[in-house]
């Protein structure tokens, strides 16, 4: 790799974590109505087939509907959206947008054990130290030193880490079993129409459908730039990993993470006590022993 384009790659890279680590603090503004999860959902699924469907429109790509594709989609629905994001709409509502960015650093710490019980992954101290490692972050953010809003926030924990199991559980199904022949946008695509379909009973069941006002007002630019700097910063993710190697790539957790609390704290006023801080970094420091480094990803794939 050559100077310029390693330069090119860490620039992208940068972009990509700083915009991902958005998501959180838009996603708090989103809630602060008191908008259902499953209405906020439907449209973050609505308006993410959209913006995936205009990038597969530039790119001349048609989507195969087949049956093997479409319940491939309505498995990604349903453990990489649905059950993940209505635990994160409803934690976020109780917990700082901060918090939730050090939460996040924890899926590959899950997706680790997981894999090696479909036998994709093999067993080391140095990633088992990173697990205890990720597991003592979450536990000082538990303390009531750590200053978290409310009596019962730190009770929204557990429901806040749901959502990054269901996101290393599908990671692992797609290394495990592949897209369906979908290349990254065409199952991305898929899966947010698909699951816009799941999701809209139980947006109606429950009552939570979503009028956007016109113009629009904060909560709903917020939903809307968290779904579409989603789908953007997830096509870069997928052409960085292609293009500079899967490695490489997963660097952005700890962007993301880092971003995520100063996001936080730009646009919520968040602040947070020195125990906060030091369980991002100790969660920081798992990820990096969880983490393939290149010789292991290399072996692996």
């Amino acid at each position: 790799m050559t100077p310029r384009r390693r330069l090119g790659f860490t620039a992208l890279l940068l972009i990509i974590g700083i915009g991902w680590g958005s998501t959180q603090s838009l996603g708090k503004i989103a809630v602060s109505t008191g908008y259902g999860h499953f209405g906020l959902i439907f449209w973050q699924l609505a308006i993410g087939a959209a913006v995936l469907g205009a990038i597969l429109i530039l790119r001349r790509r048609r989507v195969p509907l087949t049956p093997v594709t479409l319940r491939f989609a309505a498995l990604i629905a349903l453990i990489g959206t649905l059950i993940p994001n209505s635990t994160f709409y409803l934690s976020v509502a109780h917990l700082p947008a901060g918090v939730m960015s050090i939460i996040i650093s924890t899926v590959p710490m899950m997706a680790f054990p997981l894999a090696l019980a479909l036998g994709m992954e093999r067993l080391s101290l140095r990633r088992l130290a990173g697990l205890a490692l990720g597991l003592c972050g979450v536990a000082m953010i538990a303390l009531p030193q750590a200053g978290l809003p409310q009596g019962l926030a730190a009770a929204w924990l557990p429901i806040a880490l749901i959502g990054p199991l269901f996101y290393a559980i599908e990671g692992n199904v797609v290394a495990k079993w592949g897209t369906a022949g979908l290349d990254p946008v065409q199952a991305m695509f898929l899966a947010s129409a698909v699951g816009a379909v799941l999701v809209l009973p139980l947006v109606l069941a429950t009552g939570q459908w979503i009028t956007p006002p016109w113009p629009l007002q904060k909560p709903e630019l917020a939903l809307t730039a968290s779904s579409v700097v989603h789908c953007l910063m997830y096509a870069g993710y997928v052409y960085l990993a292609g293009a500079a190697g899967a490695v490489f790539a997963t660097q952005t957790a700890y962007i993301v993470t880092a971003s995520g609390l100063l996001w936080a704290m730009a646009l919520l006023g968040e602040r947070f006590t020195p125990l906060v801080w030091l369980a991002g970094a100790v969660l920081l420091a798992g990820l990096a022993l969880v983490q393939p480094r290149g010789r292991e990803q290399r072996l692996a794939d």
